[in-house]
């Protein structure tokens, strides 16, 4: 499968089926995360792997959607503002650099006919406290991960997405 056909593979899964996620593609995934680049090579991520139902339960309590419940596992994506890169006039880059590792992730899961969706709209005070995190680390989005009931809507990217010409330009704006 070519990239372009991962990536439109590849869409937001809210409805998961109740098999789990075996370790190998889990970690296949996750190597997918490790690999990303990152500003100047600092790689300030840190990923959780929630999969026991109990913490998963809890997690729940930071996005309390049913589907999300549904989800066999559940990758916290994790930035560390200490070992990120600053751009010269103080922009971090953590947010960035998780973000790039998150979406590695969704597109090996969509290679491994697994399903994602990015959530960032969470409690991240109460996954601070749930994962007992230091002060630098902050949980930058949450990755429920499994397999899909379903296949999404091959066509989409020609009904749900701007036009090229409408999203580029050359040599100026």
């Amino acid at each position: 499968m070519s990239f372009l056909d991962v990536a439109r593979k590849r869409y937001s899964v809210r409805n998961f089926d109740d098999r789990p996620v075996e370790r190998e593609k889990l970690l296949r995934v996750l190597e997918a995360g490790r690999i990303a680049p990152s500003a100047c090579n600092l790689q300030p991520w840190h990923f959780i792997i929630v999969d026991d139902n109990e913490v998963k339960e809890k997690l729940a309590g930071a996005y309390s959607r049913e589907w999300f419940r549904k989800a066999p596992a559940v990758i916290v994506i994790c930035g560390d503002h200490e070992n990120s890169w600053k751009r010269n006039d103080g922009k971090d880059h953590c947010d960035i650099d998780a973000a790039i590792a998150a979406d590695h992730m969704t597109l090996a899961a969509a290679d491994a006919g697994l399903g994602t969706c990015w959530i960032c709209a969470f409690d991240s005070a109460l996954c601070h406290k749930l994962f007992n995190l230091p002060d630098n680390i902050e949980v930058i989005a949450l990755l429920p991960i499994g397999y899909p009931e379903s296949e999404g809507d091959e066509n989409r990217h020609s009904v749900k997405r701007r036009k090229i010409e409408d999203v580029i330009s050359w040599n100026e704006f």
